[in-house]
């Protein structure tokens, strides 16, 4: 995958694809044989040398009530992804994100990130929603 337009060649031949805007796809994960969902963004980014990133996140609660020592712990823990905030309709949210570069990325790479971003960010979610599945 040598850019985001391929990606997104990619992804809408397999995957549901709820939003398709520029630089940015956003797809729904089916997951337990379709009982949860967890929706996942995958975007462009580029850094000050221009090189330029996939980016797979997903949302996976509010960040009123998180204790951030516990979110920091995960960050240090985890061999894949880490946790971030972002804004949403101006509420504060605690997103699980991974970034590869476009260099040698494949399709398999592609698919791994989402099924592994997507089921990490579900079961976090049901973690800190006490069982729900509010994203």
């Amino acid at each position: 995958m040598d850019d985001f337009e391929q990606i997104r060649d990619y992804v809408r031949d397999g995957y549901t694809v709820t939003a398709n805007e520029p630089y940015v796809v956003c797809l729904e994960l089916s997951l337990e044989r379709g009982r949860r969902h967890q929706a996942l963004f995958l975007s462009e980014l580029e850094d000050e040398d221009g090189h330029r990133f996939l980016r797979v996140s997903t949302v996976i609660a509010p960040m009123t009530g998180i204790d951030a020592k516990k979110a920091l712990r995960f960050n240090w823990e985890s061999r894949v992804g880490y946790l971030a905030m972002s804004t949403l309709d101006d509420v504060p949210y605690l997103q699980l994100c991974e970034n590869r570069p476009y260099e040698g990325l494949s399709a398999a790479e592609v698919d791994r990130l989402i099924l592994e971003i997507g089921g990490m960010g579900d079961r976090m979610e049901r973690v800190f929603s006490n069982g729900g599945d509010l994203l």
